[in-house]
């Protein structure tokens, strides 16, 4: 019991984030996330067989959401252009806490301009530290294209941030004092 309390507190964050991309309602994904949970204490029994529980249990929230959107609206999600990134956009580690709020708003906005997509795929590598073929995995893309998506990202990013700021090799935020 101790494990699945750790564990909810460790990923419900970053499922919930990725659920409201869907379901676009706060209330709505916390019940999407809710239900994640509650399916995994049912199989509890059978964790040993799952290859890699993050990616399971973001397929899972996946899964729920665009069920839930099937029950609503009566149509499905098709593709992460209908998505809402803009809730996946979460500024917490200690890296970024050192920038200035001037700076974090900057970066917020240039993330805000990214399409959808590559949006989606940035928050999941750089927020919620998933590999490529996780992201793959639960989007249902190739690595190629995860690993292109977060190029792009970064690129245009980095296009779009005034003079001395920039995004390091790995997405993290830095300032021109942290770049000597």
């Amino acid at each position: 019991m101790k494990a699945y309390e750790e564990l909810y507190k460790l990923l419900y964050p970053g499922l919930y984030r990725f659920s409201c991309a869907f379901v676009k309602t706060p209330d709505v994904a916390q019940d999407m996330v809710s239900d994640v949970f509650i399916k995994l204490w049912q199989i509890r029994g059978r964790l040993m067989d799952i290859e890699n529980l993050k990616v399971y249990l973001f397929t899972l929230a996946r899964n729920f959401c665009y069920n839930y959107l099937t029950q609503q609206f009566k149509k499905v999600v098709l593709s992460l252009e209908e998505a809402d990134p803009e809730v996946l956009i979460h500024f917490d580690n200690p890296e970024e806490l050192c920038v200035s709020a001037d700076a974090v708003e900057k970066i917020r906005l240039a993330i805000r301009q990214l399409p959808p997509q590559c949006r989606i795929i940035f928050q999941l590598v750089k927020e919620e530290g998933m590999k490529y073929k996780e992201v793959a995995d639960v989007l249902h893309l190739s690595v190629l294209t995860v690993r292109n998506q977060v190029a792009i990202a970064t690129k245009k990013i980095v296009a779009l941030l005034p003079a001395g700021m920039g995004v390091d090799s790995v997405g993290h935020a830095k300032t021109s004092e942290s770049r000597s």
